[in-house]
């Protein structure tokens, strides 16, 4: 028996991908923002593809305000920025 494979859409690029393959950004019952590589903290998740300009286009769509019905600084984008880019390079 073939198990199905969970599926996330992508807040920048909208694209339907395997949940494993992408990483999740957690808001946290404190407000905090932040990447779950383990897709297990607590919190509202949103997923982005595990690309840059996944992220590039999230922040011009807005989709992760859509998705956490808040509005986000842009220092906590930088923060995402930065840790993206460990990720990427890691």
């Amino acid at each position: 028996m073939n198990r199905k494979i969970p599926q996330r859409q992508c807040v920048g690029c909208g694209e339907m991908h395997e949940k494993k393959n992408m990483i999740r950004v957690v808001k946290t019952a404190e407000n905090e923002f932040c990447l779950d590589e383990t897709g297990k903290k607590n919190g509202r998740g949103a997923y982005i593809c595990r690309n840059a300009e996944c992220l590039q286009k999230a922040m011009k769509n807005h989709g992760l305000e859509r998705s956490f019905h808040t509005g986000i600084s842009a220092e906590i984008y930088d923060a995402l920025k930065t840790e993206f880019e460990k990720i990427e390079k890691g």
